[in-house]
């Protein structure tokens, strides 16, 4: 595996990116989304995971183009300062920045051309679940995802009202104790999807919390995140091969 920090363009303006690559070869990728944190040593651990599993891992960072050094602690002054910065993500950042990395991985030689997927947390969760409407993402997972059935931080509305524009396959994970995103959230979320009849898998984690699939947390809950891991791998090998 190797990695390296760039920069891609969007609209003449560098959106700086951790990248994670396999052995030499053609390989589908999966964009990382950050969580509210920014892009930090979580989100290049997911990365390296990636990458020696065979997929090209890259992490955008959203922050970019406010505070582009942002990489958070995990406090609740370190949440703070991730949702005002997260306060600057809109459906309209997200498309550009999504879209600057859907092209600049289909321009790679080490990409299989049009198997990329995105892997979110947190606010990357709500936000690969956006990635499922855009051309380009054949399939999306989405672990605790805050605002695909509350307000984002922008103000703007939950990402359920893109549900009728979904195209790719979601795997949508939770944990059961999350305070943040309740049962009944799960079950909306599970109710609109059905209802348009979207392509979708819940697994719902009973006896874990918000961020449980991240490896730094001392209650790092390993038998769920070996479980949640292995469903994603099974899921990317399903809809990016």
């Amino acid at each position: 595996m190797q990695s390296q920090d760039l920069t891609i363009s969007v609209a003449g303006t560098a959106m700086p990116c951790y990248l994670a690559t396999p052995p030499k070869g053609k390989h589908p990728a999966v964009i990382v989304l950050q969580e509210i944190y920014g892009v930090n040593r979580e989100m290049r651990r997911v990365a390296d995971l990636l990458a020696t599993a065979g997929y090209v891992a890259l992490v955008p960072n959203f922050y970019y183009r406010t505070d582009p050094e942002l990489a958070a602690p995990y406090t609740p002054e370190g949440a703070q300062i991730g949702m005002k910065a997260a306060a600057g993500i809109t459906r309209a950042t997200l498309r550009a920045d999504l879209g600057a990395a859907i092209d600049w991985l289909n321009g790679q030689e080490f990409v299989a051309f049009g198997h990329i997927a995105t892997w979110g947390f947190c606010l990357g969760g709500t936000v690969a679940f956006f990635s499922a409407t855009m051309p380009g993402i054949s399939a999306a997972a989405a672990f605790y995802g805050t605002g695909i059935a509350r307000p984002l931080h922008s103000g703007e509305p939950e990402m359920l009202a893109e549900v009728a524009d979904l195209r790719a396959p979601l795997l949508l994970v939770f944990g059961g104790q999350d305070q943040s995103i309740p049962p009944d959230a799960i079950a909306r979320i599970e109710q609109a999807l059905s209802g348009a009849g979207k392509r979708f898998e819940v697994q719902v984690y009973p006896a874990v919390g918000h961020a449980f699939f991240r490896g730094s947390e001392p209650d790092h809950h390993v038998a769920e995140s070996s479980d949640a891991w292995e469903r994603v791998q099974a899921f990317f090998r399903k809809h990016l091969t």
